[in-house]
């Protein structure tokens, strides 16, 4: 299975994708699309969604799971970051990947073991997981491993609910 963790944003908008392997996780790819400050949103958020679009059909992601936008101090940034978000879960959905959301909570204790686990704390455990010779850097890319773990973590309780349900 191959999951595209997404940290959305509009500046950095970090991407993981994530093979679960035979015995552990594999990181296949990491990394950040960054769109220039100074250019229209129009214009950053085509920028994005192009990028989006190309590891999309590169990776062909079974699980496109992004983090959610749960709490922003700045109205500015939370739009941007929901304006992303957006993009890589109308894309996931067209390309027919499963898409979903995860918390800044969620996966802080699906990777960390703890909700309030700090940047450094989840780039070492992203590192560990996907048994990385360096801290996977910027801590954007680092954010959507985490988000793409999160989900392995999860899939196996998602389908135990979703069988239990179609009973």
């Amino acid at each position: 299975m191959f999951v595209l963790g997404i940290d959305p944003g509009l500046s950095r908008c970090g991407y993981g994708v994530v093979e679960q392997g035979r015995i552990q996780p594999e990181a296949v790819a990491l990394g950040v699309i960054k769109t220039p400050a100074h250019a229209p949103t129009a214009e950053r958020l085509a920028s994005i969604h192009q990028d989006l679009e190309e590891l999309i059909s590169e990776y062909r992601p079974d699980v496109v799971a992004i983090e959610r936008v749960f709490f922003q101090v700045n109205a500015k940034t939370a739009m941007g970051v929901a304006q992303a978000s957006g993009l890589a879960m109308t894309l996931g959905f067209r390309s027919g990947a499963e898409v979903v959301e995860y918390t800044p909570n969620q996966v802080k204790e699906a990777v960390a073991g703890w909700g309030s686990a700090d940047k450094g704390q989840m780039q070492r455990m992203v590192q560990s997981l996907l048994s990385l010779p360096e801290l996977p850097s910027p801590p954007d890319a680092a954010d959507a491993a985490a988000v793409a773990l999160c989900h392995l973590a999860h899939s196996s309780s998602r389908k135990l609910i979703q069988a239990s349900e179609a009973k």
